[in-house]
């Protein structure tokens, strides 16, 4: 593991970008972005468009280390080279730490929660990741009810993963996420704190992980998360509230970071001449650091 980004993941203000769309969110991503189906017309050609995209987020002034400390990459962008140097070298030149999304996406909805699918190659995945100098992994599950047996199953899940990869010299973000919409979602998050609390102290003082939750209902709810010494940092997803809401809510809560895609990305068009678009990238970084470094 590499002790200077451990450091700056630790104790660096800033926040993580999400960049980190796979094979279904994909789509989606580059609509926002003004690319329409119409202009790829096999999948091949739709992740070439949407490293294009990701490539002019990268290389703009305005994605510098002064404000942002890690990337969670896509398994092709990993794979893929930035102005010719593979992607996480590129970052590591700039000074911001890689991180790769390792999960194959979600199971159909049981108990209350999308557990992952497997990840039958997680662990080549991981060989593959330490040999392109990526830092950390990131996976996701996602929380709809506040089913304790389902919640424990996901949590279970997270830190059964999360521990090869740690013993592959990795940093795993874990991310149970509560779905925002949820009517219960206070208390889903009430269950999940302890669940993963449990795991937290079970770990060993070689063994640190990062956690990637929803915004709490109640502010400060994850706060012995956050003060954990087996946690390196809990980072915030915006989870479908707009950039401004986003923000306003992560300010309530001491010592969490964003680690945002959609309302990072929100404002950014193709269209957009150089300027604008880094003007546009700007104004969405400086707002999501100001958001992260809040002090209450």
């Amino acid at each position: 593991m590499n002790k200077s980004q451990f450091d700056k993941m630790k104790n660096g203000e800033g926040f993580i970008a999400a960049l980190d769309q796979s094979g279904g969110s994909t789509p989606k991503a580059l609509a926002g972005y003004g690319v329409l189906e119409d202009s790829y017309s096999n999948e091949d050609e739709m992740f070439d468009k949407v490293h294009e995209m990701r490539t002019r987020i990268i290389t703009s002034p305005s994605f510098s280390h002064e404000r942002i400390l890690g990337v969670i990459l896509f398994e092709q962008t990993m794979d893929r080279e930035i102005e010719g140097k593979y992607t996480a070298d590129y970052l590591a030149d700039k000074g911001i730490v890689p991180f790769l999304k390792v999960d194959k996406g979600l199971a159909d909805e049981e108990n209350g929660v999308q557990l992952m699918k497997p990840i039958p190659d997680l662990d080549e995945t991981l060989r593959r990741a330490t040999e392109r100098k990526i830092f950390g992994t990131k996976m996701r599950s996602v929380i709809h009810e506040p089913n304790t047996g389902g919640i424990k199953e996901v949590v279970d899940q997270q830190f059964d993963f999360g521990k090869r990869i740690i013993a592959a010299g990795l940093v795993p973000i874990i991310e149970p996420e509560v779905n925002i919409h949820s009517g219960q979602k206070e208390k889903s998050e009430e269950i999940l704190c302890d669940e993963i609390l449990k795991h937290l102290n079970d770990l060993s003082k070689e063994e640190n992980v990062m956690l990637k939750l929803s915004i709490p209902t109640k502010a400060n709810a994850y706060k012995k998360l956050v003060d954990h010494p087996r946690v390196v940092r809990v980072v915030a997803l915006s989870g479908g509230y707009s950039r401004d809401e986003a923000n306003e809510k992560l300010k309530e809560n001491d010592g969490v970071i964003a680690s945002f895609s959609r309302a990072l990305a929100a404002d950014l068009s193709a269209d957009q001449t150089d300027e604008k678009f880094d003007a546009a990238l700007k104004k969405a970084v400086d707002s999501i650091y100001e958001a992260s470094v809040h002090k209450n």
